[in-house]
């Protein structure tokens, strides 16, 4: 019979957020997998685990997911840690996750702290649709596309950010969104140095020329208001011709009822007036 995968949650900082059902799970599992298995002896010496671990980061992500597969495969229960928080968030551990799951193996959570979650509900944003977004990219490329989607998102946008890098990510994030749009910088959560501020993107980036960024770090920004948004649209439409929006789509494949009514929209006019307009 295989064994089950444990995704385990540890403290993001305080280790009294660690649960019981996670500190049971660690000492009743064959083996641990961790991120940093000298990070990790820490907490497992803590709360007195004596299980084995192994090592299992981003360098040999690929490899030792198998390995650890065959393992579950055998019947070994293995709980996988990462280095703070919940593993398979913008960590190796989804690569185990996904030979597992492709292996047929039983993939249980077992929740705790997630900073992406704390640092959304202490922002003062909305937290009824957000996305998350890690880190920048650093490929310029692929940087650069992923800014111009954050430019539309509408959904409060979350990200993590290094001390060594937050000037320059928040000057990127000045460029592409604008000085007045809101941001909240949340700094070592739960740990004793926690802090929140509360900006605009243009007084982040003031603030981070006088002060030294320290601890790790993870930014809250305001997604841009849906009503701008669509004023937005609608003045890129009236570039056109209301014929050659309407043409627009028909050459994409919409009937001529579809094309109408989508320009209206669009517009914010009636169908009435696409329909007289086109039929002239």
């Amino acid at each position: 019979m295989a064994g089950i995968l444990y995704l385990v949650a540890t403290p993001i900082g305080n280790l009294g957020d660690i649960t019981y059902r996670a500190v049971t799970t660690l000492k009743e599992v064959d083996l641990i997998a961790a991120e940093d298995t000298r990070h990790s002896i820490k907490l497992l010496n803590h709360f007195e685990i004596n299980t084995p671990m192994t090592s299992y980061h981003e360098h040999n992500k690929i490899q030792k997911a198998k390995v650890l597969v065959d393992k579950l495969l055998k019947g070994t229960n293995i709980a996988l840690v990462t280095d703070a928080g919940t593993p398979g968030i913008s960590d190796p551990g989804e690569e185990l996750v996904r030979q597992a799951l492709e292996a047929g193996i039983e993939v249980s959570p077992v929740p705790g702290p997630v900073a992406c979650i704390c640092a959304l509900i202490m922002s003062g944003l909305s937290t009824r649709r957000f996305c998350f977004e890690a880190f920048l990219p650093t490929d310029k490329k692929e940087q650069q596309e992923i800014l111009e989607e954050l430019k539309r998102e509408t959904r409060t946008i979350v990200m993590h950010e290094a001390p060594h890098r937050m000037k320059k990510t928040l000057d990127i994030l000045l460029e592409y969104l604008g000085e007045d749009r809101k941001i909240t910088i949340c700094k070592e959560i739960t740990k004793k140095h926690e802090g929140v501020l509360r900006f605009t993107l243009k007084e982040a980036v003031d603030y981070y020329m006088e002060n030294e960024a320290r601890g790790e770090y993870v930014l809250v920004i305001e997604g841009l208001d849906r009503e701008i948004l669509q004023k937005d649209k609608e003045e890129s439409y009236k570039a056109m011709s209301i014929r050659e929006h309407y043409e627009m789509y028909l050459k994409k494949g919409m009937t001529d009822k579809d094309a109408m009514k989508q320009v209206a929209k669009d517009r914010n006019i009636s169908k009435r007036d696409v329909y007289s307009d086109i039929k002239i």
